[in-house]
């Protein structure tokens, strides 16, 4: 990972091997953004010819390298496009500029960043850009491909370094990105070597270093294997994972601080491979299933970066782990599962199994009565249908759905509220022969029926339900701060909704 200072040093001046600024769009042509003034100084009347014989626009995703003469003090120029004036306001915007800026800097041993960079949400949007944007799963590639090309140290020229707000934030964004990046790690590993067992002992892994070492937070781990989930009843991920042979796991996790002012609990669906069971997928669906655990890996990464930052909320997380394959032994239609509890679900479709392992995950989470219990999955292609591949669904209780927005805002990710009607609740509960039906065949509504199916098992709680089955896996091309594969969707938003939770009841600590 790249190292990160602030500075108010003047990107003209600064002796850094590249310089990355912004590019803007205006009507009379391109121009520097907001913290490049000293650079634009230093051209004069040369920027505008320089800028237009290279064919500079600023649209965004545009990047060019330029060598420095006499001009200025580093060797290399780099100019990336942010859209329109507007942008340099936007943090979305900077992020993806950022990110753009990691890829086409290659090489050098520092990197000053003088991106727009005004504000504390400006200088985190800067350091999570570019620290992602770089992002490289390598672990499988041979060694002439594995070379580390990214800088080992970045600047983030900023007037504001000296604030104690604008310092904290940069804190805050080295860890999310720390988090983020993991959370792609895990995502990006093949099926075969991120089983349930090899998952849970990922896990493990990352708990033990995070608990390491003196001032290190204090953070339980619980892991369930096949013969402790049968005896807690979990029948929903054992009937999942009962067609691989590789054997289901529930990863416990429960962050105490000394003194907490709220609890959360998360709950991630850990689907390590899906084939869609003997309701099997088409090819083509499949190539992708690895991302399936995607709600798993944020869950358990956002608990670990809340407990870096030392949030003031008690958070008990929850990750559910199976492998759902076809075999003699797998579930069938038809077949009734025992969920922890006791609520009884009718299969129907064994390709709707991740609903099956959060409500084992839901049931243990309400136990503890949470202020707020959060899901997050990569549950329903309904859902991508709806909004796309990088909008993200959230449902449940209205006012729990609408912090959850709000803190998807301000970290820089897109959700959107989608509803739970009343009519859902009676399709759920359609089952003949069993409490719940699992899935319904219905072609309308698919993610719905899904967000329905989840709430039966929240126990009346502050609840929502985050679906990233398009977000969390990116198969294009690097667009901005984003990479191919797992992307580390929600992330950023669980660990945004731990602040805000935090700030709320300190705020008010008789609610």
């Amino acid at each position: 990972m790249t190292s990160y200072t602030l500075s108010k040093a003047s990107p003209a001046k600064t002796r850094a091997d590249a310089v990355v600024v912004g590019v803007v769009t205006t009507k009379d042509g391109p121009a520097l953004a907001p913290g490049a003034e000293s650079v634009a100084d230093a051209y004069g009347r040369r920027l505008r010819p320089l800028l237009t014989a290279l064919g500079v626009t600023g649209k965004e995703g545009e990047s060019h390298l330029v060598p420095v003469g006499d001009e200025l003090t580093t060797s290399l120029l780099v100019l990336v496009g942010l859209g329109d004036e507007a942008g340099s306001s936007d943090p979305v915007v900077v992020r993806r500029g950022a990110g753009t800026a990691a890829r086409a800097v290659t090489n050098a041993a520092s990197v000053a960043l003088a991106l727009p960079a005004d504000s504390p949400a400006l200088v985190r949007a800067v350091i999570e850009g570019f620290e992602l944007g770089g992002y490289r799963f390598t672990a499988y590639r041979k060694e002439s491909l594995t070379d580390d090309t990214t800088a080992p140290d970045a600047v983030v020229l900023t007037p504001a370094a000296r604030r104690a707000d604008v310092q904290a934030e940069a804190e805050v964004a080295q860890v999310v990105a720390r988090a983020v990046a993991a959370t792609r790690d895990w995502v990006n590993t093949p099926p075969a070597d991120l089983t349930p067992p090899a998952f849970a002992d990922a896990v493990s892994a990352a708990h033990q270093a995070a608990t390491k070492g003196r001032g290190a937070p204090k953070i339980e781990i619980t892991v369930h294997d096949e013969v402790s989930l049968a005896e807690l009843g979990c029948g929903g991920i054992l009937g999942v994972g009962a067609g691989s042979s590789a054997p289901p796991r529930l990863v416990e996790l429960t962050y105490t601080p000394a003194d907490p002012v709220a609890h959360l609990a998360l709950v991630g669906k850990g689907i390590t491979f899906d084939s869609g069971g003997l309701s099997i997928k088409p090819g083509g669906s499949m190539t992708t299933m690895k991302c399936d655990m995607a709600g798993a890996a944020a869950v358990v990464q956002a608990t670990l970066a809340i407990a870096e930052l030392g949030l003031p909320v008690t958070v008990s997380t929850f990750a559910p782990m199976a492998e759902n394959m076809v075999s003699g032994s797998a579930t069938r239609p038809g077949d009734v599962l025992s969920i922890y509890g006791g609520t009884t679900v009718e299969i129907s479709n064994t390709d709707a199994e991740g609903r099956l392992v959060l409500a084992d995950g839901l049931a243990r989470a309400v136990e503890l009565a949470p202020d707020v219990v959060l899901d997050v999955a990569t549950l329903t292609g309904a859902m991508v249908v709806a909004l796309g591949d990088r909008i993200s669904g959230v449902m449940g209780t209205d006012d729990v759905v609408a912090g959850v927005v709000e803190a998807a805002e301000s970290a820089g990710e897109a959700m959107w509220p989608m509803p739970l009607p009343d009519e859902m609740r009676e399709r759920v509960r359609s089952s003949k022969v069993a409490d719940l039906a699992q899935h319904d065949w219905v072609r309308w509504g698919g993610g719905l029926f899904a967000g329905a199916f989840l709430r039966e098992f929240t126990g009346g709680l502050p609840w929502a339900h985050l679906d990233v089955a398009g977000p969390a896996f990116h198969a294009g091309g690097a667009t901005g701060h984003l990479t191919p594969g797992g992307t580390g969707a929600a992330v950023p938003t669980l660990v945004a909704y731990a602040q805000r939770l935090a700030a709320e009841h300190a705020a008010s600590p008789a609610r």
